[in-house]
């Protein structure tokens, strides 16, 4: 049965957050809001709760994943990006957009793609979301809550909770997010191109 923790929109609660955490450590699979859908998030470097994300997602490990990140700084310990591509992802940043970069050596190889070795990144603009990666201290290794025979996102933690209770360790319910994932534009062979248009306006990114 998952836990359910309940929390302010604007002013979460520690004392929640860090109970959240904790099943993290653990190796929890938790259901977060975030500035576009829920995504599913577990730790970055337990393999097994990686691989619990996938088989509830339904995806393989050719499906990019997403680091999930409290700032630019930290996005770049765990990306190459270059001075140009840096200040364009600082233009959209926090914000509803997933950046497929090429992996730094502080990615483990087991979650970027296998063949590319890129991964996705992005700072999300969500209050709920940025105070647990700061309780975490670090980055969050996520996906889209997409249901397996779904096409559109879960943005509703208690239909998260009824469908999910069995698979999923939390859900942490901080209001309702919007019904849409994020843009997704990838830059790891120096140009820009666009792999699904989301909530983010890919307008601007000059795409």
């Amino acid at each position: 049965m998952a836990q359910y923790f309940e929390v302010h929109p604007d002013n979460p609660q520690p004392r929640l957050l860090k109970q959240a955490v904790a099943l993290l450590e653990r190796g929890g699979v938790l259901a977060v809001p975030t500035d576009s859908s829920y995504a599913l998030v577990c730790h970055l470097d337990d393999k097994a709760a990686a691989d619990r994300l996938r088989r509830i997602r339904g995806v393989d490990d050719r499906h990019h994943l997403t680091l999930l990140c409290r700032d630019l700084s930290e996005l770049a310990n765990y990306a190459r990006v270059d001075n140009q591509q840096y200040r364009l992802i600082k233009s959209a940043t926090p914000g509803p957009y997933t950046f497929i970069l090429l992996a730094s050596k502080e990615v483990p190889r087991r979650v970027s793609h296998p063949q590319r070795k890129t991964i996705g990144m992005r700072v999300p603009e969500h209050k709920v979301l940025q105070e647990l990666l700061a309780l975490h201290g670090g980055p969050l290794l996520a996906t889209t809550l997409i249901a397996p025979g779904d096409t559109d996102p879960l943005n509703d933690a208690h239909e998260i909770r009824s469908r999910l209770e069995h698979q999923i360790d939390g859900v942490i319910d901080g209001g309702a997010c919007a019904n849409q994932a994020t843009t997704v534009v990838d830059m790891s062979d120096g140009d820009l191109v666009l792999v699904r248009q989301g909530r983010g306006d890919a307008a601007a990114l000059g795409l």
